[in-house]
């Protein structure tokens, strides 16, 4: 089995639409966010990973849950972990030189697209659950 891939994620809400972000050259949106550092806490790597990606600052951080699957653009059988949290951004998400775009989705649109990103998926469908997007 290959080595687990843990993560930081983050789960913001526009208009009952999550964001997610899709780097250069990858087809896949995913959630924005992204690899915990070895010594670091998923929630420091959630500060750090948005600042990268997103050029902002995270406030008012909860913790949505941790979810496990298949990691997506990886060998079968490579794990993934994303500890999801839910806050808002304390200015305007800008995509970095790493992000070649941001888009918000319901739950539904994000599932039509040509890619999907399991782990994604799943934070969708606990967010739609808890009634914070369509």
């Amino acid at each position: 089995m290959s080595r687990l891939i843990r993560t930081a994620g983050l789960a913001y809400v526009r208009d009952r639409r999550m964001i997610q972000t899709r780097s250069v050259g990858k087809s896949a949106f995913y959630m924005a966010g992204g690899k915990i550092d070895p010594g670091e806490t998923a929630e420091q790597a959630l500060h750090r990973e948005i600042r990268e990606e997103l050029d902002a600052a995270v406030a008012n951080v909860r913790l949505l849950g941790v979810f496990e699957c298949q990691a997506w653009g990886h060998p079968p059988g490579t794990p993934l972990e994303i500890t999801c949290f839910i806050a808002d951004l304390a200015n305007e998400p800008t995509p970095t030189s790493e992000i070649a775009e941001i888009r918000y989705f319901t739950r539904d649109e994000y599932a039509a697209m040509p890619d999907v990103a399991p782990g994604s998926l799943m934070v969708f469908d606990r967010m739609q659950a808890l009634d914070l997007i369509d």
